[in-house]
């Protein structure tokens, strides 16, 4: 869960949007995804661990042990703030290495002091890793990044390209230091085998892009219940574990859990659809025998075995 400040996704991005009121439906979503078997993964902001309130519900869900705490960098509102503000920017990737490295010592010490954890999981904001950013990481402590959300391009916003990106995990560095665990993506359609070739093309054609998919003939599916619809997460689950795929990473954001945040979830019925989606994702990977799985076992487990 990208746990963060709520600000207005049509607008610019401005450092004075820091508002964390929807940590307050936090406790009830924790309690009912911890009673479907999994366990979180808080992906946590400057301005959720600088809130005293939200940095103690946190707290407290790690003291149960039933969650685990991570990082998510978005520079806009991650001291130092000295960087111009601009689109390129906050993707903290863009950032020169002096910049992205204050910014991940501020926000890793944050989390230390607040919640309570060295975080060893780390997401950049709009996924926005750079030539630097495992390096830095590996000097912070980190083990697992989960920045990259394979088949997605941001070039066009003035971020990185992940389109030829795997879903499976691999290790970025010769060391073996920091594990990579991309977000889950899938083509489905019956022209799914040519996405990589096809799907880049109709980049900046949404509306080729809608056709496609309505036609039945292709579509890119991520695993996040903002934005996907249940029965094509469902469809991209099949052909996934049909292609012997095993290993799964989902995600959200926590502004989503109240309505009126997001895009995603405007009203109590779309909260409903929410959680509804939830249900049947997990109802899926339970009659597949697909279990939850934490970040620190994900580490131990590539430990172990020191090859993915």
């Amino acid at each position: 869960m990208d746990t963060e400040e709520e600000f207005d996704w049509a607008a610019p991005r401005s450092r004075e949007a820091d508002a964390v009121t929807a940590i307050a439906m936090l406790p009830d979503a924790h309690a009912r995804l911890t009673s479907l078997g999994v366990m979180p993964t808080y992906l946590v902001d400057y301005p959720i661990a600088n809130n005293p309130a939200s940095a103690a519900v946190l707290a407290s869900f790690v003291a149960d042990g039933n969650a685990v705490v991570g990082a998510q960098l978005h520079p806009w509102v991650n001291p130092p703030l000295d960087e111009v503000m601009s689109n390129a920017n906050s993707f903290v990737g863009n950032l020169p290495e002096a910049q992205e490295r204050a910014k991940l010592a501020v926000l890793s010490e944050r989390i230390m002091t607040a919640i309570g954890v060295r975080p060893q999981v780390y997401r950049a904001g709009r996924y926005g890793v750079g030539p630097n950013s495992a390096r830095l990481l590996i000097d912070q402590g980190y083990r697992l990044d989960v920045s990259i959300r394979s088949l997605f391009d941001y070039r066009s916003d003035g971020g990185p390209d992940f389109s030829a990106y795997p879903n499976w995990p691999w290790w970025v560095d010769g060391g073996q230091r920091l594990l990579e665990l991309p977000l889950t993506a899938a083509y489905t359609g019956a022209l799914r085998h040519h996405g990589a070739a096809l799907f880049p093309r109709s980049a900046g054609l949404p509306l080729a892009r809608g056709l496609l998919a309505r036609a039945g003939l292709l579509q890119r599916v991520a695993l996040t219940p903002e934005g996907m619809p249940l029965r094509d997460v469902l469809a991209a689950l099949e052909i996934l574990v049909g292609e012997g795929m095993g290993l799964f990473s989902l995600s959200f954001h926590s502004p989503s859990l109240r309505p009126g945040n997001t895009p995603y979830v405007r009203d109590a019925a779309e909260l409903r659809l929410f959680w509804n989606w939830w249900h049947g994702v997990l109802d899926f990977f339970a009659r597949h025998g697909i279990a939850n799985a934490s970040p620190i076992e994900l580490i131990a487990a590539a430990d172990r075995g020191r090859s993915i």
